[in-house]
């Protein structure tokens, strides 16, 4: 299932140009347009799912899919020793498109160094 106005399944139906790093059966992963660290990948599911709160047990695969490939697509674009990975959710949870998406970030220095804490 897609959305017709959602900008990821744009991306995932071509309609969007994107920098593609992967794609399978269920995700897709491509590198992020306003990067916050020098590796920022955002590894979405190809069908629509509006947020982590709303996923059901059908979704399971996906989700493991996204999780089960972030460590090898953090090092084939550099993030050798370590990263981050951030599923926003929801208005509080500062998700600002409605689509589940995981956020890869990482690189050569300790990310401390390059974002800001929780409540800062």
């Amino acid at each position: 299932m897609h959305d017709p106005n959602c900008i990821f399944c744009k991306i995932v139906r071509g309609e969007i140009p994107s920098r593609k790093v992967y794609e399978d059966d269920l995700i897709f992963a491509f590198h992020d347009i306003s990067p916050i660290a020098p590796v920022h990948l955002l590894v979405i599911p190809k069908a629509h799912v509006s947020s982590l709160a709303e996923t059901r047990d059908s979704d399971a695969a996906v989700l493991g899919r996204m999780m089960s490939e972030a460590g090898r697509l953090a090092r084939e674009q550099g993030a050798d020793d370590g990263f981050r990975l951030i599923v926003n959710t929801g208005r509080v949870g500062r998700q600002e498109v409605m689509h589940v998406h995981a956020h890869i970030l990482g690189g050569p220095e300790p990310l401390g160094a390059m974002l800001p804490r929780p409540g800062a």
